[in-house]
C-alpha cells in the first residue's frame, strides 16, 4: 500500500492548489453565501475545472476520462478543503458518474456520462430519506406498470440536488431488491425544493408524486444497484475525508499563525506551554489522519484489494478524518478565543463546512459500526 502520491498526483495537487487559492479562496465562499445563490458554486468555476480535466480524472479512456484513477482525485479535494471550494465534483462526477460507469448501459453513458465529463450536464444522487445516512434503508417503491415505472416518495440530503438535469433515484423494486432510476428534472410530478444546511451549500429535497419513467431509465437489472451503490458511496466517502483533511491542515496553519502573532502579557501566545502541548496533539492527529486518508485513496484503485478490504478502508478513512477535523476546528475556535466565534474569521466557515462533511454519506457511528460489521465478516 502506497501512502505517498507519485509525481503526477504532486503536480496535479501543485495545480489544483494554484488554480483555487487564485480563483476560488475563502472569500469567494464567503460573498456567495452573502448573495445566496441557489447554486451554491460559481458556473464559471466549475466550467474551468471541467477544461483542466478534473471531471474526467476517474474514468476510462474509452469512455471520455483520462483514467487517472481515483487517487489521483485526493489532491484537489484537499484543495477544496483547504480553499472551502464549492462545485458539484462530489455528486455529478463521483457519486453519479461512477454509478454511470459501472450500473450504466451504453445508451446511458453515451448520453449522460459523456455529458458530465464535458459539464454540460449535472447528475445528482437521490438516496437518502432519514436524517441520518443509511443506503441499505430505502422504503421508496417503483411500481412496474406498462413497461415502465412509477416512483412515489420523498429524498433528502440530495448533494447539489437544485438546479441539476437529472437524478439518480434509489427505489425497491419489489422484493428484488434497490434498483437506480435515471429521472429527468423535468418529470411531470417531481418538485425540487432547497434544503438550507448550515455549511451554505445545495442541498435539495426531492418529492416524487407518480413520477413516470420509461424502462430504458433503470440502470442495470432490477434490485441490482447496491454493489454499485456502495462502491460509488466509498468513492464519495473517501474524497470526502480528503476534503476534511484538507480543511483541517488549512485550519491548523492558520491556528498556528495565531498562535505566533497574538501578544498576551507582552508575550506571543504560543510561547505558553499549555497551547503548545495541545497544538502538538493536533499535529499528531493530522498525521494519523493523512495515513488513513491515504491508505483509503489507495485503496479505491488497489485492483488486489477484496470488496470487504476496501469498505473497510473506506469507512476508516472517513471516521478518522471526521473525528480528526472535529478535534482540529473545536482547538482553533478555543485557541483563538472568543474571536474564534464570529463571522470576523474564516474559522467559523470551515466549522460549518466541516460539521456538515462529517455527517455526509455517513457521520463516525456509522462508519464504526459498518466497519465492526466488516470485520466480523472477514475473521
Amino acid at each position: 500500500m502506497n501512502l505517498l502520491y507519485n509525481e503526477d498526483q504532486r503536480m496535479l495537487a501543485d495545480s489544483a492548489r494554484e488554480f483555487l487559492a487564485a480563483r476560488s479562496p475563502v472569500s469567494r465562499q464567503r460573498a456567495l453565501r452573502d448573495e445566496a445563490q441557489a447554486g451554491g458554486f460559481d458556473p464559471q468555476l466549475w466550467q474551468d475545472a471541467v477544461a483542466l480535466g478534473w471531471s474526467a480524472i476517474p474514468f476510462p479512456e474509452n469512455l471520455g476520462g483520462l483514467d487517472f484513477g481515483c487517487k489521483g482525485l485526493g489532491p484537489i479535494f484537499q484543495s477544496i478543503g483547504c480553499n472551502l471550494s464549492a462545485m458539484p465534483l462530489l455528486s455529478s462526477v463521483v457519486l453519479s458518474g461512477t454509478l454511470l460507469h459501472l450500473q450504466g448501459n451504453a445508451q446511458q453513458q453515451d448520453r449522460w456520462l459523456s455529458a458530465i465529463i464535458s459539464g454540460e450536464r449535472r447528475v445528482a444522487l437521490a438516496l437518502d430519506e432519514q436524517p441520518r445516512h443509511n443506503p441499505t434503508k430505502v422504503a421508496m417503491q417503483a411500481v412496474a406498470n406498462g413497461g415502465g415505472y412509477s416512483l412515489s416518495g420523498d429524498k433528502y440530503f440530495v448533494i447539489d440536488g437544485v438546479g441539476a438535469d437529472a437524478y439518480l433515484v434509489a427505489a425497491q423494486t419489489g422484493t428484488s431488491g434497490i434498483s437506480l432510476f435515471l429521472v429527468p428534472a423535468a418529470a411531470p410530478g417531481l418538485t425540487v425544493n432547497p434544503l438550507p444546511l448550515i455549511d451554505s451549500r445545495n442541498h435539495a429535497r426531492l418529492h416524487l408524486h407518480q413520477v413516470q419513467v420509461g424502462a430504458d431509465a433503470l440502470l442495470g437489472a432490477a434490485g441490482s444497484a447496491l454493489p454499485a451503490l456502495n462502491r460509488a458511496l466509498d468513492r464519495g466517502r473517501v474524497c470526502l475525508a480528503a476534503e476534511m483533511l484538507g480543511m483541517s491542515e488549512k485550519l491548523f496553519d492558520m491556528t498556528l499563525d495565531y498562535l505566533k502573532t497574538r501578544v498576551q502579557f507582552d508575550v506571543a501566545i504560543g510561547t505558553f506551554q499549555a497551547l503548545q502541548h495541545r497544538a502538538a496533539q493536533l499535529y499528531v492527529e493530522l498525521a494519523l489522519a493523512r495515513s488513513a486518508v491515504m491508505a483509503g485513496l489507495d485503496a479505491l484503485d488497489a485492483i488486489s484489494l477484496s470488496e470487504g478490504e476496501r469498505q473497510r478502508l473506506a469507512s476508516l478513512a472517513k471516521w478518522k478524518a471526521g473525528q480528526m477535523a472535529l478535534k482540529v476546528v473545536n482547538e482553533a475556535v478555543q485557541m483563538h478565543g472568543g474571536i474564534g466565534v464570529t463571522d470576523e474569521l474564516d474559522v467559523g466557515l470551515f466549522l460549518k463546512r466541516i460539521r456538515v462533511a462529517q455527517a455526509c454519506l455517513g457521520d463516525a457511528d456509522f462508519h464504526c459500526e459498518r466497519y465492526a460489521a466488516l470485520e466480523l465478516a472477514h475473521a
